[in-house]
C-alpha cells in the first residue's frame, strides 16, 4: 500500500514532469488533481492514465481523497493561498520555485510550517548536478584556500514570446533564483547585503529590464557578482551560467556543462616570480544522485523518510528568495539593501 497519498495542484505543462516522477514511485500514489479549470485537471488525468478524482478546490480534493501530500505546481501568485491550505490541512508539501510571491508570504509559510510540524520544501532543480556538486566539493576540501569572490556569468537569448517578454524585471524575477541559489549551495553562505542595477540593452525584446548586475556581500565574507541577460545574442552561456570561484591559493572555474577544475599555485619556491606558476587540479566527478528536478524530488522524499529537512526546504529557501526580491528593491532605490531583516 502507497505511503504518499499525494495531491498534484496546478495541471500545467510543467506538472507533467512532476507527475511523470511521482508515477514511477511504487510508495506513492496520486489521489486527486486539482486546477482552476477542471478541464485542465480532467486531460491531465486522460494523459497519464490517471482515474483519480478532479476538482477545483483544494481543502475538498484533500479531504474527500485522504491526502497527505500536496504538490504546489501553480503559478507564483497562487503559491501562499495553496500551500498554506495544504499545511492547515495536515498534509506536508512541495512547490515550485519561487516559494511565495512576496517576503511577506514567505515568512509566514515558514511560520506556518513550524506550527503545523509539516514539511514545505521547495524545487531548485539546478543543484541537482554532478559537476555543481563536484564544484562545491573542490571548494569545500580547501584545494584553493579561503575563499574570496564567487562571480555567474549568465548570458542567453531566448526568445519566449508570451507573459515572460511583459514583465516588468524578467530575469531577475522569472530566471535569477536558480544562479542565486547555486551561488548559495556553493558557497554555504547566506545573503547580507546587495546592490543591483538593472536595465534594457539596445536590440532587447523584453519590454521590462532583461539584463542585471548584482553584488552580494556573504555571510561569510564573499563577495558574489552576477552578470546575467535574457537579451544577449551570441556566444551563450549554459543555463548553469560560468562560475568563477576564487580563493587565497588559486581559482575554481566551472562554465556550467563540463566537468569543473582548479588551477592552484604550484609547489615549490617561487619567491620573486611576477606571475607564479599553477596546477591544474581536475574535478571528481562522482555524484551518485540524479540530475534536476528527479534529483531534488530524491532528496525530498528521502528527507520526509529520514524526518529531517530538505536541502531545499522553506526555512533554507527563503534566503535564496531574498535575493531575488532585495535585488529588485535595490534597483528600485538605486541603492544597498540590507538583506538580514528579509529572511530572519
Amino acid at each position: 500500500m502507497s505511503k504518499y497519498h499525494i495531491v498534484v495542484v496546478g495541471c500545467g505543462s510543467m506538472a507533467n514532469v512532476w507527475v511523470e516522477y511521482m508515477l514511477k514511485r511504487e510508495d506513492s500514489d496520486i489521489v486527486a488533481l486539482v486546477d482552476i479549470k477542471t478541464e485542465f485537471a480532467q486531460a491531465m488525468a486522460d494523459r497519464h492514465g490517471l482515474t483519480c478524482g478532479v476538482y477545483t478546490n483544494l481543502e475538498q480534493a484533500i479531504q474527500e481523497s485522504g491526502a497527505n501530500l500536496v504538490l504546489d505546481i501553480t503559478i507564483p501568485s497562487s503559491h501562499f493561498q495553496v500551500c498554506g491550505t495544504a499545511l492547515r490541512q495536515g498534509c506536508d508539501v512541495f512547490g515550485e520555485k519561487p516559494m511565495a510571491a512576496t517576503m511577506a508570504e514567505a515568512r509566514e509559510l515558514v511560520q506556518l510550517a513550524e506550527r503545523t510540524e509539516r514539511s514545505f520544501s521547495v524545487m531548485q532543480n539546478r543543484r541537482y548536478d554532478a559537476n555543481i556538486r563536484s564544484l562545491r566539493e573542490i571548494i569545500n576540501a580547501g584545494t584553493i584556500g579561503r575563499v574570496g569572490y564567487v562571480g555567474a556569468d549568465f548570458f542567453l537569448g531566448p526568445h519566449f514570446g508570451g507573459f515572460r517578454e511583459a514583465m516588468e524585471s524578467p530575469l531577475i524575477l522569472d530566471m535569477a533564483i536558480h544562479t542565486f541559489d547555486q551561488a548559495r549551495f556553493i558557497t554555504g553562505a547566506d545573503p547580507v547585503s546587495v546592490y543591483c542595477q538593472e536595465f534594457n540593452p539596445p536590440g532587447s525584446w523584453y519590454a521590462g529590464n532583461a539584463s542585471a548586475i548584482c553584488i552580494y556581500e556573504m555571510s561569510d565574507g564573499t563577495v558574489f557578482c552576477y552578470r546575467g541577460s535574457w537579451c544577449a545574442e551570441g556566444a551563450p552561456t549554459s543555463w548553469e551560467a560560468a562560475w568563477r570561484v576564487t580563493g587565497e591559493q588559486g581559482t575554481a572555474l566551472w562554465d556550467g556543462s563540463g566537468a569543473p577544475y582548479a588551477e592552484i599555485v604550484a609547489a615549490g619556491d617561487q619567491a620573486g616570480k611576477f606571475i607564479r606558476d599553477y596546477t591544474r587540479v581536475d574535478a571528481d566527478v562522482n555524484w551518485p544522485g540524479r540530475s534536476g528536478h528527479a534529483g531534488c524530488l530524491d532528496e525530498m522524499f528521502a528527507a520526509l523518510e529520514e524526518g529531517r529537512r530538505a536541502e531545499t526546504d522553506c526555512r533554507d529557501n527563503i534566503k535564496s528568495m531574498a535575493m531575488v526580491l532585495g535585488a529588485l528593491e535595490s534597483a528600485k532605490l538605486s541603492q544597498k539593501v540590507d538583506l538580514r531583516n528579509y529572511w530572519n
